[in-house]
């Protein structure tokens, strides 16, 4: 199963709205077969194993991470193709939250007389799938809210700098994360003051056989203040053209529509709220429309607060650096609680030292491996 789940890996942020699933087949002690979904509408991880094993597949274990769909979508269901192709045991890390599967792919198994074990490294395969599984509970977008503090908890100095807050092997990580998630997401306050590439810098896979590419960058933008000559636009670090799409309101000029779109830009106007921004839910929507549903939060801290007052942070990944920096901006702008009993208290909290910086890790209540809830 591990070996599944590495193959599974190679998928993530490429297969939205899919899941990531890999499919390792074994007989006799020998891997005969193994596949991974490696894009939306491509086979399945487990047809692409039964190809690889072809006869060989009779009489073999299937080891899978995600339980076998049995509806028909772009593609045929893979849990007749495992019965078809004579296959023995099936392996199973999580079952599907897709109501059109949900038990129902074991079920055929079983009911064709294949031995069924289900739950093997299960946390390990729904963290992995975590994108996915939010997405098909609850049709919105999974939003990573991730960020570099202070150990005075400032995101910046007082005069707005925040290059570096985390160390090299922090920024490390970031840049793997912007490979996994489908979109980079930040005001266009982040874009006027840092002028960020919002491009994913990794040198080399972060998994092997996984390519780096960069996200999609998304900009929330209601009047129109995104410069033509911005960094974003430019190709990425591979010579890729950049994805930028400019979310906005009726407010923003059209002179400047025009001039983002000769950039390449694609621009989508929507309504604004009563402060005048991007309707948050609308945006989301939209994102989800798209197929974007894993989405990296990174700045700055008035639309992270935007995203928390309505609760729409999902997971928080946060750097502290050994950093005094005294007055400066926080991580959520303009949420002010009165007592401490209101403060969201994070699930499934983990610790792990990044170079000299420390990361936490932590979910929004209910959105954790195992949780049930639509978050």
């Amino acid at each position: 199963m591990q070996k599944a789940l590495a193959l599974a890996a190679r998928g993530l942020g490429r297969t939205s709205p899919n899941p990531p699933v890999g499919c390792v087949l074994v007989r006799e002690g020998r891997v005969v077969g193994e596949g991974f979904h490696a894009q939306a509408g491509g086979p399945h991880a487990e047809v692409v194993a039964l190809r690889q094993a072809g006869a060989e597949a009779r009489g073999a274990t299937a080891y899978v991470t995600l339980e076998p769909c049995s509806h028909h979508g772009r593609t045929p269901p893979c849990a007749p193709a495992l019965v078809a192709a004579g296959v023995r045991r099936v392996v199973v890390a999580a079952l599907d939250p897709n109501p059109l599967v949900n038990g129902r792919g074991v079920q055929i198994l079983r009911q064709a007389g294949l031995q069924v074990e289900v739950g093997l490294m299960e946390e390990e395969a729904e963290r992995q799938q975590e994108v996915f599984r939010h997405w098909i509970r609850s049709r919105q977008p999974f939003v990573v809210y991730k960020y570099a503090l202070t150990l005075d908890g400032r995101t910046a100095t007082a005069g707005g700098d925040a290059r570096w807050i985390s160390a090299e092997e922090a920024r490390a990580e970031v840049h793997r994360l912007r490979d996994e998630l489908d979109a980079v997401v930040v005001g266009v306050g982040t874009v006027v003051r840092d002028d960020p590439a919002l491009t994913c810098r990794l040198e080399a896979p972060a998994v092997p056989g996984r390519p780096p590419r960069d996200p999609v960058k998304v900009v929330l933008d209601s009047r129109g203040r995104t410069p033509p000559a911005a960094r974003l636009f430019q190709p990425g670090p591979r010579g890729e053209p950049a994805r930028v799409l400019i979310l906005t309101t009726p407010q923003a000029p059209e002179s400047w529509m025009e001039a983002v779109r000769r950039q390449g830009a694609q621009l989508e106007v929507l309504p604004a709220d009563p402060q005048g921004r991007v309707d948050l839910e609308a945006a989301l929507g939209h994102l989800a429309e798209r197929g974007l549903i894993g989405l990296l939060l990174e700045g700055g801290g008035e639309l992270a607060g935007s995203f928390f007052a309505a609760g729409r942070i999902h997971k928080v990944v946060a750097y502290l650096a050994p950093k005094l920096v005294g007055e400066g901006p926080g991580a959520l702008a303009g949420v002010r609680l009165a007592r401490m009993d209101q403060a969201v208290e994070l699930e499934a909290v983990r610790f792990e030292p990044v170079g000299p910086n420390l990361r936490v890790e932590a979910y929004w209540p209910g959105c954790a491996p195992g949780g049930r809830s639509a978050c």
